[in-house]
């Protein structure tokens, strides 16, 4: 079996999210695990809160309170050395007992990368009611007009003409070119 590196969850103690990490990195550069671990995450995003005196206050809050999120390879010494890190009270997804943890599916990782910034989002210069031609699929070469854009899906929706009425379309954003 090829080894792959996927995104992992590590559950913590809440609130102990930045020690943990802290922790893991550590123990990765002492163990010399550069090579197997790659990336560890805590997912937090930039709130603006209003205060009680009408003033405003940025503050950074984690999304997953008692989890981190580990970009690894999963090998016997990379497994042991994330799970007997002060702090780690097991991996998401593993049910103990020696069993192997499941790696975050990609369509659950990387909403989570976007939000954080790890990940780009890609532009989408074309705007709702703009005329767009189909690229790939059974509509190929088609005209139609955007009729709705879901930018975190990537997915727009395009009113193509079939049997003289307009039907709409979802194709991801790579399938669909400006007219």
């Amino acid at each position: 079996m090829t080894e792959e590196k996927r995104w992992y969850c590590v559950q913590t103690y809440s609130g102990f999210e930045s020690s943990v990490k802290m922790n893991l990195e550590r123990r990765i550069e002492s163990m010399q695990m550069e090579d197997k671990i790659y990336q560890v995450m805590i997912p937090e995003e930039l709130r603006v809160e209003k205060k009680a005196d009408g003033t405003t206050k940025e503050k950074m809050v984690k999304i997953y309170p008692g989890y981190v999120f580990l970009e690894m390879i999963v090998t016997d010494d990379s497994w042991f050395v994330v799970r007997n890190t002060p702090g780690v009270t097991g991996f998401l997804g593993s049910s103990g007992g020696g069993t192997k943890p499941v790696p975050v599916p990609d369509e659950e990782i990387t909403p989570i990368l976007k939000r954080c910034g790890l990940m780009e989002i890609p532009t989408f210069d074309i705007e709702i009611g703009e005329k767009v031609r189909v690229a790939t699929g059974p509509f190929r070469d088609q005209i139609g007009a955007v009729d709705s854009i879901d930018t975190e899906k990537q997915i727009v929706t395009v009113l193509v003409d079939m049997f003289g009425r307009q039907t709409p379309v979802e194709l991801d954003f790579a399938d669909v070119d400006k007219v």
